[in-house]
């Protein structure tokens, strides 16, 4: 980790936030916010202020090969809440989706380079599916919530390369983002014993279980039953009213009534909760949290990754005026639990009558003992491409029905790519709205002259040769993107980065730390 650290302990100007808190933050332009008035009158205004930017880009890759649809829903809505939860309220702008599968193999168009494989797992959805399901997913999540969808990729690969049969049956779903949040609200503040600890937004239910652990092993290693149970259900409507009641908080500037903010993604209540009140410790009511499913167990309540849920630290002589919001808004929340000063983690079950959880706060979040991973580099032998057999009219043929090549119209006009009134540069330019924008442009503000730029880059098939290479083209690519805007120097450029790898596999890690 020190290691990816390195560049932006090399390079911090700019960066206000990394690696502490839901996505990190960089400085931005002085700008006026647009938010609804305070002061109770149900008017908007503008509000001088710095606007800095908000990024974050993840991946839900596990549950789109389970159940595509809300396998990417779920994406984009934890990458939103993401920035929604970044230091004590931000807001997000416009976001990104990117999808690697398998060949597609679609019945009657069979492709040439798409012949000569294995059948694919049976527990998963086929690259079709999910290419038909996953990115209407995304864009649905982001259409009904309310943000613009405008950068992406989507690639297809599947090789049998020195004798491995290499493929992404278990897909690539990127999702990602920016936004903003005002300067004052950068930081997240102390949270002082007998704070009132919230949960906003919906009840638990009986998905999304093992979500976290199930992405983090390979594919078809646990039972299909367990693969299903870690599928979550997205709601964007119940989304875009917590943000709704995040939006009024940020209006109140100084004095923004939460302290500490955090989404609930993998491992549910289990990991957001101990992660607010990680300073202090905190007591916890398991009957308090809201519940759409009685027959579930205290683990099931605890532990389920129910989406469009924020935990949050509120002062308890401003929970009346938190009330109101909520109220307001029509959002649900529940007043779970209060911050302690004794560094303990208790969660009492009052149906029982017993206390499930009941221990020290540095056991659950202490320091992880170091692992070795005892890996070794794998020599593959490498061929000159041989241009011989190839048939210039055919090679352009294929190349241009490739998929990573192809139209994407069917992935960008699915989205809404204008909302929010601060697109700058959408994805389809040109006066016919035919070719694909290198990049994202969005104004800081309904009236700016400044604002932000976001570019992806990647490079799946070159890592099979050669891993570094693969890096710095996928990092020249976003750089070479990002050019057809007007960025100003180098420097203002920050790089958010995934590298993914077939773990365990012979010479795999080896290449990831390379």
């Amino acid at each position: 980790f020190s290691m990816i650290r390195n560049t932006h302990a090399k390079h911090p100007q700019g960066v206000l936030v990394a690696y502490s808190d839901n996505s990190g933050v960089l400085e931005g332009s002085e700008g006026e916010w647009w938010e609804v008035d305070p002061s109770g009158d149900h008017s908007y205004r503008k509000t001088p202020t710095t606007l800095d930017i908000l990024c974050k880009v993840e991946t839900h890759n596990h549950p789109t090969a389970i159940s595509p649809f809300p396998g990417a829903a779920t994406g984009v809505g934890g990458e939103i809440r993401d920035e929604g939860a970044t230091g004590i309220g931000g807001r997000p702008k416009a976001g990104l989706a990117a999808f690697v599968t398998s060949h597609l193999q679609i019945p009657g168009y069979a492709m040439p380079w798409e012949n000569g494989f294995p059948e694919h797992p049976s527990r998963m959805a086929t690259p079709l599916e999910i290419m038909l399901e996953g990115p209407i997913g995304g864009a649905a999540f982001g259409n009904e919530f309310g943000r613009p969808q405008l950068c992406g990729f989507f690639r297809t690969l599947q090789i049998n390369h020195a004798g491995q049969h290499r493929g992404y049956h278990k897909p690539i779903m990127t999702a990602g983002g920016m936004g903003n949040l005002k300067r004052e609200h950068v930081a997240k503040k102390d949270i002082l014993p007998t704070a009132q600890i919230i949960q906003l937004g919906g009840p638990s239910m009986k998905i999304g279980l093992g979500g976290g652990a199930a992405s983090s092993i390979a594919a078809g290693s646990q039972s299909e039953a367990l693969d299903f149970d870690s599928v979550q259900r997205g709601n964007p409507e119940m989304q875009r009213r917590c943000q709704q009641v995040i939006d009024a908080c940020i209006a109140l500037g100084a004095a923004n009534p939460m302290l500490s903010i955090h989404d609930i993604g993998a491992g549910g209540l289990s990991n957001g909760l101990p992660e607010l009140v990680e300073a202090t410790g905190g007591k916890f009511h398991l009957r308090m949290i809201h519940n759409e499913d009685r027959s579930m167990s205290p683990m099931e309540i605890w532990c389920n990754e129910s989406q469009e849920r924020y935990v949050l630290a509120i002062d308890t002589a401003r929970l009346e005026e938190f009330k109101m919001l909520c109220q307001r808004e029509r959002c649900p929340f529940a007043v779970v639990g209060e911050a302690t000063d004794d560094s303990q983690l208790t969660l009492e079950d009052s149906h029982f009558k017993n206390t499930p959880i009941d221990l020290p706060m540095d056991v659950l979040l202490g320091k992880t003992p170091k692992m070795l991973r005892d890996v070794r580099r794998k020599n593959v032998p490498t061929q000159a491409f041989d241009l011989s057999e190839i048939d210039l009219n055919e090679a352009v043929e294929r190349v241009l029905r490739f998929p990573a090549v192809a139209n994407k119209t069917f992935l960008i006009s699915i989205t809404d790519r204008s909302i929010t009134g601060m697109v700058a540069r959408d994805q389809m330019v040109g006066p016919c709205q035919t070719p694909v924008a290198d990049v994202a442009v969005t104004a800081a503000s309904m009236d700016s002259y400044a604002g932000e730029a976001m570019a992806m880059g990647e490079r799946t098939p070159l890592a099979i040769l050669d891993a570094p290479a693969s890096g710095r083209i996928a990092i020249g690519e976003c750089l070479t993107n990002l050019a057809a805007a007007q960025v100003g120097a180098i420097g203002n450029i920050k790089l958010s980065a995934n590298w993914m790898v077939a773990a365990g596999e012979e010479g795999e890690d080896a290449n990831l730390y390379d």
